[in-house]
Formats: C-alpha cells, structure tokens, sequence
C-alpha cells in the first residue's frame, strides 16, 4: 500500500520541475543580459585607459595627444569619444548599451606621464 501512496504523490507532482524552469527562465536571462552590459562598461573603461595613455605619452614627445588618443580607442567607441588635454590626457567616451531606453553612461579616464 505505501508503494501505491509513493507512486500516487509522484504523478501529482509531474511537471512542476518543468513550470519551475519557464518560471526560472526570465530570471537567468536578465542575469546574462546585465553581465554582458557589465562587461562592455568594463572593456569601454579600459580602451578610454588605453587611449588615455597613448595620447599622454603622444603629448610627452610632442605630438597631439587628443588626436592619438581618438585614434587608440576601437571604432564603435570613437564616434562619440573626447579627448582633451595636450599634457595630462582626458578620454571621455559613451558606454555601449544592450536595452534600449536605459540611460547613457558616460565614463571618463586620465592620463599624464609628464613631470610634476
């Protein structure tokens, strides 16, 4: 008898692991899309470093460290980039964004390698 009560709870239960995935799923999906949107602020931080200090050290040997430092970042950050500054170098750029209608975030990175 206690084989048939088992068997009988089992069949009740039939499928509540699939409703608890579709349930689950939209959860695991914001999760990827806000990691993904993390790391393109991460990497969109490092290439303004980059190019920060490319146009610092341009600017150290007497070259235009804006335009070195425009042409240092990848081509998908560059159209909306600044870059100021012909000793310390500031590279300001807009983060790329996965969701539309959130809003822009702009980050800025500096640089100087002259003497102080």
């Amino acid at each position: 008898m206690s084989s048939a009560i088992a068997s009988g709870n089992g069949h009740r239960e039939e499928g509540t692991a699939s409703v608890e995935l579709i349930a689950a799923v939209p959860f695991l999906l914001l999760a990827v899309v806000v990691a993904a949107q993390l790391a393109l602020a991460g990497g969109a931080l490092w290439a303004a470093e980059i190019a920060a200090r490319v146009g610092a050290r341009a600017a150290l040997v007497g070259g235009d460290g804006r335009a070195a430092a425009l042409r240092a970042l990848p081509s998908a950050l560059r159209a909306e980039a600044e870059a100021e500054g012909s000793g310390p170098v500031a590279v300001r750029i807009q983060v790329p964004c996965l969701i539309p209608g959130l809003p822009e975030l702009g980050l800025t990175a500096k640089s100087d390698l002259g003497d102080e």
